[in-house]
């Protein structure tokens, strides 16, 4: 069982209700701290996966079905986990991606990802750092993606609002670093940067390059992430989530502005 370094706290994971954001969620639970679980999907959705993490350990869960392209709604969202408490713990997950050339790529499809992708994470991170900042003890993980360190075409908008979510990271690394202590777990910020990872979002890719090896999904994967990913593995959300509860732990009081990538060896190339 997980040590659970982690009652008496709050967590709030942004698109936590399925894929990377649900694995996290259920790591932190199983550590013990309270998940505020969100998703633009229906309550019964929403509560299938508030069942989940609760099953993995955490001793309650809240959802919240809050459009992150709104910053009032933002606004709301950080309002009401205050008073349920801190969050101590801020996952800013949920985000969006459309592939599309600069030349094609529409006003409105940049406005969307930067706004979920980063707009979002800023609006939540001035809202929760204070308090974490007050109290001592604060984790931020921003999910970024190995596009937030290497470029890839057709995906401007995307590779913009991750390399943003790096720099922000660290901007506020450097601006509450010396907030709390050892002993209390200080005031962190981190990014995660995964290259391919299993998750829903990557089951038709894998799916058409199946279907080029007589649908053996083995080969499909190693075809496909031959491109990018040395090892040819997938990573599973389960191992982002696990990192992510580590960096938490209040040893990792002195690891912070850094941006890790889980990619298989893809940004060493």
């Amino acid at each position: 069982m997980t040590e659970r370094y982690l009652e008496g706290k709050t967590a709030l994971v942004t698109g936590s209700v399925q894929g990377i954001g649900l694995a996290i969620a259920k790591a932190l639970g199983s550590a013990g701290a309270r998940v505020a679980v969100h998703g633009l999907v229906t309550h019964d959705d929403g509560a299938r996966a508030e069942a989940a993490i609760r099953e993995a350990g955490a001793p309650e869960t809240r959802f919240y079905g809050t459009d992150m392209r709104d910053p009032d709604a933002i606004d709301a969202l950080m309002h009401e986990v205050s008073i349920w408490g801190g969050p101590d713990i801020l996952v800013n997950n949920a985000g969006i991606q459309k592939t599309v050339s600069l030349r094609e790529a529409t006003r409105e499809t940049w406005e969307m990802i930067l706004a979920v992708n980063l707009s979002a994470a800023f609006h939540t991170m001035r809202l929760a750092m204070p308090g974490m900042g007050e109290r001592g003890y604060g984790r931020v993980v921003n999910i970024a993606s190995v596009h937030g360190l290497v470029a890839s075409v057709e995906k401007a908008p995307y590779v913009a609002s991750k390399f943003g979510i790096v720099g922000l990271s660290r901007v506020a690394a450097l601006e509450y670093a010396a907030a709390g202590s050892k002993a209390s777990g200080g005031v962190t910020v981190n990014c995660i940067c995964p290259g391919w990872t299993e998750t829903a979002i990557l089951t038709p890719q894998i799916e058409a390059r199946a279907a080029e090896y007589g649908g053996d999904r083995d080969a499909g994967i190693a075809s496909l992430l031959a491109e990018k990913q040395p090892t040819r593995r997938l990573s599973d959300p389960s191992e982002i989530g696990a990192l992510a509860l580590w960096l938490c732990n209040p040893v990792a009081h002195n690891i912070t502005g850094t941006s890790i990538p889980v990619d298989g060896g893809w940004t060493t190339q």
